[in-house]
């Protein structure tokens, strides 16, 4: 049986999850595009809504954007910045407190 911290360390599925799939990413896909240290396990966690600290919410943050820019330079379209897509809409619990 799971604790009461485990269990409030689980957030279930995040809107991160739903972006990645409309715009064909995969998780490969993130680490491949981060200038940071991105870890395949961290984009999974994240994902599937396990808590995550807020410097990895960014680096996924900034990977996303990293990757569109990268699609975006191919065709010519405008390059994109973290106004474009803020930490609210790829976590549902970033409003609160994480370690």
């Amino acid at each position: 049986m799971p604790s009461s911290d485990e269990e409030s360390r689980e957030m279930g599925a995040q809107p991160l999850d739903d972006l990645m799939k409309a715009r064909n990413l995969e998780n490969s896909d993130l680490v491949r595009a981060s200038l940071e240290q991105l870890t395949h396990k961290q984009v999974q966690k994240a994902r599937r809504g396990r808590r995550v600290t807020k410097n990895i919410q960014h680096k996924v943050q900034r990977a996303i954007i990293q990757a569109e820019n990268v699609k975006r330079e191919a065709s010519g379209g405008k390059l994109v910045d973290e106004e474009w897509l803020p930490l609210h809409k790829l976590f549902t619990y970033g409003s609160q407190q994480t370690r």
